[in-house]
C-alpha cells in the first residue's frame, strides 16, 4: 500500500469496522513514535462511535501536548486487505493544527509487523 507524504510526514488510509459497519479513513499519520492508535472524534461519529456515560476518560501526553480519550473495540482494523480483528483504539479530538484522521500508532504496527519503505514509499503488514 502507497505511503502519502503532506508536510514531510507519512500518511495512509486505513479501513475500520465497527458493530458491523465499515468506513475507509483516510488521512492517518504513520507515527512509530505513538505507541497507541488514535482515531478523530469527528471522522468515527459516522461509525456511531460516540462517547457514552459509562466511559472512562484517558489523559495521553505527546509531543503535541496533552489530549482527553477514550477507549473503543473496533470489530476490525485493516491496513489494505490484512489487519487486526477485535483492537482497542483511542478516541480523541486531534486538534493539532493541521488535517489529521487519525494515527497509526505501534500497537498496531507491532502486532501485524509492518514494514515501512521510504524509498518506494509503500507500507505492508508481515502478517
Amino acid at each position: 500500500m502507497q505511503l502519502t507524504l503532506i508536510d514531510n510526514l507519512p500518511f495512509s488510509t486505513i479501513t475500520v469496522t465497527y458493530k458491523g459497519v465499515t468506513a475507509i479513513i483516510d488521512k492517518i499519520l504513520v507515527d512509530t513514535g505513538s505507541v497507541t492508535t488514535i482515531l478523530a472524534v469527528d471522522v468515527v461519529a459516522a461509525l456511531n462511535i460516540i462517547p457514552e456515560p459509562q466511559d472512562t476518560l484517558h489523559l495521553i501526553r505527546g509531543v503535541g501536548g496533552t489530549e482527553v480519550v477514550f477507549r473503543r473495540r473496533l470489530d476490525a482494523l485493516k491496513l489494505g486487505e490484512h489487519g487486526i480483528n477485535d483492537i482497542e483504539v483511542e478516541i480523541g479530538g486531534m486538534d493539532y493544527g493541521f488535517t489529521i484522521n487519525g494515527i497509526l500508532g505501534m500497537d498496531f504496527m507491532i502486532r501485524t509487523g509492518v514494514i515501512i519503505n521510504l524509498k518506494t514509499m509503500s507500507i505492508e503488514l508481515a502478517i
